[in-house]
């Protein structure tokens, strides 16, 4: 009840007879005509003009029975409307009702009033601005928290009578998607020969019709400076990391990650190396703001001596990490905290990197990582072949999308072969648990093991070119593996590709697709009768995939372009980029959205 409600009906007095109005009580006759010479005049919205009845005078309050100030502390009452202990604010002051018309304490406030709370530092949600910083109150209202920075690099400000940020990029003005203004981009495991000569680089995607400025730091050196041109793509080659270089051991790397921000929303894809060769990898990069802090890794076996890894970036300082290794440990090269089993805790500051490497026999797919603040986890590989023992390696590389995002249902499909692409390559598919007793679902029917006893573990599809649904009673990550290229399914080794649930699909994606790849493809799954469009030519020739609702279309890209492409749908689907050529290849999500679904 508000505070000017409970004054205006305690100032309402009461009567004994009739209907009061200001203290006076008025009726019509029994004719119900009116009857001008009785008395004063009062006016009943209801029945019109009315008088009082002669023959009883001016209805009065009988002072005997009724005190208008009786219950209260100062000549108030408060109607009997609010509940004894319920603190109401009026004017500054705060008011704890008596639950009998009255009051039983005031107390006039330094600062704010509450409702229900009483005097109170601030009103509870309420914000303000202090400097660049955007806080927020307590729902207490006993202290003020930060609750975002406004970022003028991406073109964020603190509104003061808002008391929050605004811009395109303020956290309120993006959902939770691959589309994001603050990026860490951050260089893996690569063969050392082969950063001799290429670059590693990004291609960021301006996905809205203002010119989008770029920005590239590291650490506090500032790198790039550039314009994207609205809905359109610019790739941008960055220097290689000591990330890339040798094979071990575990390490972190301060400022290891290169920081891009931008002042409109864009997309990130890096690329490792940018130009077409024989071992390269592609990653789609998720904004900050969809980090979170659990994720499962998919990575893959150790080969030789070249190891599998996983890589943590941090955004802000003082992030405790804990990684914890499927089955209690794997062979792991040790370093930074994380013992030879591959557990342990460390502490990241922003930008800093850890980078996670095997030892001979080990495989770091099913490591469960948890942080106190949000991060960013990709997984991978130096080089290896897919499966062991079929020629030959390729790097590895993908991002790993938050425990949060994940589902329990995908649709998994395989690329297709080049120089015939009317036929489809084999890949071997790894599906892992993010939670215990985690039971699977194959539609049509897959020949491996229905239960996974503990997160992390994973049952494994060797070498198939089935295309089918898994479904999960809890969430489930699915990561996706090209095989090489002696297993006799054309050109192109191995690439990675991380699954897409089938609740995080869209329907629009702007993404590029580096020319000098012998081919370029984007693979779409829709659900059946779907009307799809790349690059706004019409999409035929959808093949359904079982009886799951959904189809498949193997689309070529032209390479006459800048590389640059659309996909568009009236209703959601999902999406893959890759480009293959003689021993080379990369694959990767071309999108999603990452909305936190439920455990």
């Amino acid at each position: 009840m508000s505070a000017t409600s409970v004054g205006s009906v305690a100032s309402v007095g009461t009567s004994t007879a009739g209907t009061s109005t200001a203290g006076t009580s008025s009726e019509t006759d029994g004719s119900g005509s009116d009857t001008a010479t009785s008395g004063p005049m009062t006016t009943d919205p209801t029945t019109g003009p009315t008088t009082t009845d002669p023959t009883t005078g001016p209805t009065t309050t009988d002072p005997t029975t009724t005190d208008p100030t009786e219950g209260t502390t100062d000549g108030t009452t408060t109607g009997g409307f609010c509940m004894e202990g319920e603190v109401v604010c009026e004017d500054g002051v705060a008011k704890v009702c008596d639950g009998e018309g009255g009051w039983s304490s005031e107390e006039a406030c330094d600062n704010e009033c509450a409702d229900g709370l009483g005097c109170v530092l601030c009103i509870p949600d309420s914000g303000q601005c202090v400097g660049d910083v955007a806080q927020k109150c307590t729902p207490e209202g006993d202290a003020w928290v930060d609750n975002e920075t406004c970022d003028g690099i991406q073109g964020v400000t603190c509104d003061p009578d808002l008391g929050q940020c605004t811009g395109a990029c303020a956290s309120g003005n993006i959902g939770l998607s691959y589309i994001g203004c603050d990026y860490y981009p951050t260089v893996t495991q690569q063969l050392d020969p082969y950063t001799n000569g290429t670059q590693y680089a990004v291609a960021v995607a301006n996905t809205t019709d203002v010119a989008a400025k770029v920005t590239i730091t590291k650490g506090d050196q500032n790198l790039v400076e550039d314009m994207v041109p609205p809905g359109d793509v610019k790739v941008i080659p960055l220097p290689w990391t000591e990330l890339a270089l040798g094979t071990g051991p575990t390490k972190i790397v301060t400022d290891g990650s290169y920081r891009l921000r931008s002042d409109q929303p864009v997309t990130v894809f890096q690329y490792n190396p940018l130009a077409a060769n024989v071992t390269n990898d592609a990653s789609l990069m998720l904004p900050v703001n969809a980090w979170r802090g659990d994720y499962v890794v998919a990575a893959w076996p150790h080969w030789l001596s070249y190891p599998g890894f996983y890589s943590v970036t941090a955004a802000e300082d003082n992030t405790q990490v804990t990684v914890t290794a499927r089955g209690g440990g794997v062979p792991t090269q040790g370093g930074a905290g994380v013992d030879g089993q591959g557990n342990g805790v460390v502490t990241l500051n922003e930008g800093d990197v850890l980078q996670v490497v095997t030892a001979a026999s080990g495989d770091l797919t099913g490591t469960i990582v948890n942080a106190d603040k949000p991060i960013q986890v990709l997984g991978g590989h130096d080089c290896t072949q897919v499966p062991i023992g079929t020629s030959a390696c390729d790097h590895l590389e993908e991002s790993m999308f938050p425990t949060e995002a994940l589902a329990t249902e995908y649709i998994v499909v395989p690329p297709v072969q080049v120089p015939n692409d009317q036929l489809e390559k084999a890949q071997v598919v790894r599906v892992i648990a993010a939670s215990d007793d985690t039971t699977l679902t194959f539609e049509p029917d897959q020949p491996v093991n229905k239960v996974l006893a503990n997160a992390g573990d994973f049952v494994e599809i060797v070498s198939t070119t089935a295309k089918f649904k898994v479904s999960s009673d809890k969430k489930i990550l699915v990561a996706q593996y090209m095989v090489g290229q002696s297993a006799g399914f054309g050109t192109s080794d191995p690439a990675m590709l991380v699954a897409v649930a089938t609740e995080q699909y869209r329907t629009d994606y702007l993404f590029h697709a580096p020319t000098g790849w012998s081919a370029n493809y984007v693979d779409i799954i829709a659900p059946e009768g779907a009307l799809v469009k790349v690059d706004d030519a019409d999409v035929n020739g959808f093949a359904a995939i079982g009886a799951t609702g959904f189809s498949l279309a193997h689309v070529k890209l032209s390479n006459n372009g800048n590389g640059n492409h659309t996909v568009s749908s009236d209703k959601k689907v999902g999406i893959s980029v890759y480009g293959v050529l003689n021993y080379g290849s990369y694959w990767y999500s071309g999108g999603l959205d990452l909305k936190l679904i439920p455990l």
